[in-house]
């Protein structure tokens, strides 16, 4: 590795930063819609050349940076497709909010390599502070950890590590082994990519066990720009009435995100008709609802009469999108949320709970980007037996927004060991085992149903029982260990505590 960060470093700056950028996109081929796991090691052994390389803590800050942005832009090209629904007012928008989204994602692997670099450059520095950053980019300012390495793990066997560590201890095995395999012996560093090539194998095993249950999904693939076009409103309303009253007999269906073009208050009549549609099942489906003057994205639970039994509100909203942060300032430059209904966008719901659905059994509901949060899901204030999406994708377009966003879902199904139920309004539709395999779906931009047996759940998992807590002590210990090894450092060569690196 000392070879690679020296020929690096000799180079120009303009080259390095290049480099740096295209080793980051490298990394966007391991999400779909390209699905090459191997090249999410790219920009994870790049990381540690380019600390190698970096003369300074700014080098280092500077090269991250072009690193992260590369991976991030590319990876979340799809950013700007909920900016062409409505392309005249909002159109311009688009490269703005990918070049700005990469910008601010890529900061946080900027400041992992700023800090090493800082601390001496060692591979422990990094392998603590990078796992950190991502910890906190599923966090701070209410978090978007979208297109985290571990995420592309997720068809592979590898990828049931997250049953034990979820995505932060995933990201502290995956940064430790390429710092073993570039900086230890050479018998060490045989030996982790012989784990990492084993790792990145296909699953083959038995097919998770069935319940007796069966789910009806249904998937309208009501375009984001027609949604709400009066003259199609019908079109995909009686669509969804329609597969709701298909020949069979599910023990529960459901309907996606916002898929009624209504508020709860004004929809009785069209609840009674999927109520008779329903012929005695329950249903679940997403819909906006309101008190006083605050709006809520919803998720209602009609018996067979028609009657909302029970009702979920979404609480981790998407900034910009269902919410304005500092509303007060985009409203005074004329800029307002993409789907929210109002100046103020969506009110929070009250935080994770579970629905009960008798033999069934009882669901944590997540509606669209809540599945992307680890945290979230585990939040639950119980174990549910299975988890339950309703997302609009539509937002997303047409190519790997939806892709990306299932593979988080199924991320959340390996993480607790249970089923996830998705209902998407474009797709993907579909079932998930409590090992993260989709057992049935519906293929994106397809309008149709599915009925599908629901797997039972799987026995609760570590990342289950203990959540972030102990790998945020171990990444808080590791930083604590670099920076007193570097304070001791620096002491020991004479160094005034007060000087900083240039």
């Amino acid at each position: 590795m000392r070879q690679m960060a020296a020929r690096f470093a000799a180079l120009p700056r303009r080259a390095r930063l290049g480099i740096a950028f295209l080793g980051g996109a490298v990394g966007a081929l391991a999400h779909a819609p390209f699905l090459f796991a191997p090249a999410i090691f790219v920009p994870l052994v790049m990381g540690f050349v380019l600390l190698g390389g970096a003369g300074s803590v700014r080098g280092a800050l500077v090269s991250g940076w072009a690193m992260g942005f590369g991976y991030f832009a590319l990876t979340l090209t799809w950013i700007t497709e909920p900016f062409q629904v409505d392309a005249a007012t909002t159109g311009w928008m688009a490269p703005f909010a990918l070049v700005l989204l990469g910008l601010l994602l890529g900061a946080f692997w900027a400041c992992a390599l700023a800090f090493s670099r800082w601390a001496g450059g060692g591979a422990l520095a990094l392998v603590v502070a990078w796992s950190g950053a991502e910890m906190l980019r599923a966090y701070v300012f209410t978090g978007f950890p979208w297109a985290s390495p571990p995420q592309a793990l997720v068809d592979s066997v590898a990828g049931q590590g997250l049953a034990s560590g979820g995505p932060h201890g995933m990201m502290l095995a995956m940064t430790g082994a390429v710092a073993v395999a570039l900086v230890w012996r050479r018998s060490l560093a045989i030996g982790a990519a012989a784990l990492v090539f084993v790792g990145l194998m296909p699953m083959n095993d038995a097919p998770a066990p069935m319940t007796t249950h069966t789910i009806r999904l249904v998937q309208p693939n009501a375009p984001q720009d027609e949604k709400w076009d009066p003259q199609m409103i019908p079109i995909f309303v009686n669509r969804q009435i329609e597969y709701t009253a298909a020949d069979g007999a599910p023990d529960l269906i459901i309907l996606p995100e916002t898929t009624l073009p209504y508020l709860v208050e004004n929809a009785q009549v069209v609840f009674d008709v999927i109520a008779e549609a329903a012929r005695g099942a329950p249903v679940a489906l997403g819909i906006q609802r309101r008190e006083g003057r605050d709006y809520f994205n919803s998720m209602v639970v009609l018996d067979s009469a028609g009657r909302v039994t029970q009702t979920y509100d979404k609480h981790h909203l998407v900034p910009f999108g269902e919410y304005m942060p500092a509303e007060w300032f985009f409203r005074h430059i004329n800029v307002g949320g993409l789907a929210a209904r109002t100046e103020g966008g969506y009110t929070a719901g009250p935080g994770p709970q579970l629905i009960d659905f008798g033999a069934l059994g009882t669901a944590l509901p997540l509606i669209c980007y809540e599945a992307v949060f680890a945290h979230d899901v585990g939040g639950a204030p119980a174990r549910p037996a299975f988890l339950m999406q309703l997302t609009n994708d539509a937002w997303f377009g047409a190519r790997s927004g939806p892709q990306q966003h299932l593979a988080q879902a199924r991320m959340r199904a390996i993480e607790q060991g249970l089923p996830m139920v998705r209902s998407a309004n474009t797709g993907i539709s579909g079932m998930i085992d409590p090992k993260g395999r989709v057992t049935a779906s519906i293929p994106l931009n397809t309008a149709g149903y599915l009925d599908t047996a629901l797997p039972a759940p799987g026995a609760l998992t570590i990342y289950g029982r203990t959540g972030d807590l102990p790998w945020a002590l171990l990444i808080l210990g590791g930083l604590i260990v670099t920076v007193v090894r570097h304070a001791r450092a620096r002491n020991a060569l004479g160094i005034d505590a007060d000087t900083t690196t240039a």
